[in-house]
């Protein structure tokens, strides 16, 4: 059972009045140190934990920030996207708590049970979510993976990500392109922009419809793409993958049916996480600014928070190919 101020205060042999009061560190009341110590030590001895809803109702913001996922997976991009955040939001008192919006369960009973005095998105809000929390006086901070019109969403439009792997490959003579394409569900909110990136800037470029082939992420999966790519009509010459864990399949696959790369193959993934460097050959890669779009997304809240601080100014360089050995 959950130890309240009621058991605190029959353990110090003293009421629950005195109890809050040395616990919320009550001003303007007087406390003997003997009291005071008492009443801590007791607490101490407990496992007394105050609760974070009344503490928020005494106070009238709680020190919680809820960051709300979709039901995507954790990489190591989005793993230190919620690093940086939860850093940064921490060296001024908020704690980050994150949710995986998985199953049935309505948004509103999770705000309504942890009391966030603020809730992050990492993809748009539905309109009756924003506004109910918005009318509870819950600051509501949220991004977009598409180009969007209101000024206060963070924006990393995906589709630019495929668009510059394309325009890596053609500047490097490639005209026959594949799209290596991740084998998760739950990848599909990315990869669908991103391969539409890739195909409108094919189409711009007067080129053929990139072949989009799902690969797995093992050496059998990646090899049967490969060789259904190179006996293509018009053999592909060069892959754009969904990301660098895709691409490093798409390598090892190539090796399995003897192809060089970049020679007869290039490729790039997207990412730069840190075994791209230590393929073989190392991997070209789009990379994205995951430490500005964290203190952005941190300033965001905190502004949004504090009306005396300036919203932050959105980064400019929020992704851009690093061409390594692959292409």
């Amino acid at each position: 059972m959950r130890v309240t101020s009621a058991d605190v205060a029959r353990e110090s042999g003293v009421s629950r009045t005195t109890v809050s009061y040395v616990l919320n560190a009550k001003a303007g009341v007087v406390i003997t140190e003997a009291t005071r110590r008492r009443v801590l030590e007791a607490a101490s001895r407990l496992g007394y934990t105050p609760s974070a809803a009344a503490r928020a109702l005494r106070s009238g913001r709680s020190d919680l920030v809820l960051c709300v996922l979709p039901d995507w997976t954790v990489g190591p991009v989005l793993d230190t996207l919620i690093d940086h955040v939860t850093t940064s939001l921490a060296e001024h008192g908020l704690s980050v708590l994150v949710h995986i919006s998985r199953g049935s369960r309505p948004l509103a009973e999770l705000w309504r049970a942890v009391t966030p005095c603020a809730v992050l998105g990492l993809v748009p809000f539905a309109a009756a979510d924003a506004r109910a929390m918005t009318r509870s006086g819950i600051v509501v901070v949220g991004s977009a993976l598409d180009e969007d019109p209101h000024p206060e969403t963070f924006v990393v439009p995906q589709t630019s990500i495929g668009r510059l792997q394309v325009e890596h490959l053609v500047a490097r003579g490639h005209r026959a392109l594949a799209y290596a394409a991740p084998a998760d569900d739950r990848l599909v909110a990315f990869a669908d922009r991103r391969l539409a990136g890739v195909r409108a800037e094919c189409a711009r470029l007067g080129l053929p419809e990139p072949r989009v082939t799902t690969v797995d992420l093992t050496v059998e999966s990646a090899a049967a793409a490969v060789r259904g790519w190179r006996d293509d009509a018009v053999p592909v010459t060069a892959v754009a993958a969904y990301n660098d864990e895709v691409a490093l399949a798409v390598l090892a696959g190539a090796t399995a049916a003897g192809l060089v790369v970049p020679d007869d193959l290039a490729v790039i993934g997207v990412d730069d996480i840190p075994v791209a460097r230590l393929a073989s050959p190392p991997l070209t890669t789009v990379w994205q600014a995951i430490d500005a779009q964290a203190e952005y997304l941190a300033a965001s809240v905190l502004a949004a928070l504090d009306p005396s601080l300036e919203p932050p100014v959105r980064p400019d360089d929020v992704f851009h190919v690093l061409e390594r050995a692959s292409t």
